[in-house]
């Protein structure tokens, strides 16, 4: 109306729950999906974060592994990568892999988990796959 665009940046945390246990195709298009999803966000130039939480906490040591098929992916979004869940990890015998643990929701009997509710006040839009 006035003659100029307004550029307002988006922020996406992308919070990954599938379980590679399961061995089903639905599990690995999830994360294949989330990666892409991340990829596009940080292509785009948005600030984009990507945790994994559930049974997700077992995905990174997976995707670190070169044949894994998305493996090249993985290490093309690996800086956008906030953690793992303290709790969740601990839970289901997931390795962080060399990935942070979080723990910034201390819920009772817990090491922490990743908190949904700070991810918000910090202006992330959140997106589960």
């Amino acid at each position: 109306m006035f003659g100029y665009k307004l550029n307002i940046m988006s922020k996406t945390a992308i919070v990954i729950i599938s379980d590679p246990k399961s061995n089903t195709d639905e599990s690995l298009a999830r994360v294949l999906n989330a990666m892409a999803a991340a990829y596009d966000y940080k292509s785009s130039g948005e600030d984009v974060k990507i945790v994994f939480t559930g049974t997700g906490t077992r995905w990174p040591s997976k995707l670190q592994k070169e044949d894994h098929m998305g493996h090249k992916i993985y290490k093309e979004i690996e800086d956008v990568i906030l953690g793992v869940s303290a709790a969740c990890s601990q839970v289901f015998g997931a390795d962080p892999s060399g990935l942070d643990l979080i723990q910034n929701n201390p819920v009772p009997g817990t090491p922490g988990l990743p908190s949904l509710v700070q991810l918000q006040k910090d202006g992330y839009n959140i997106i589960t796959f």
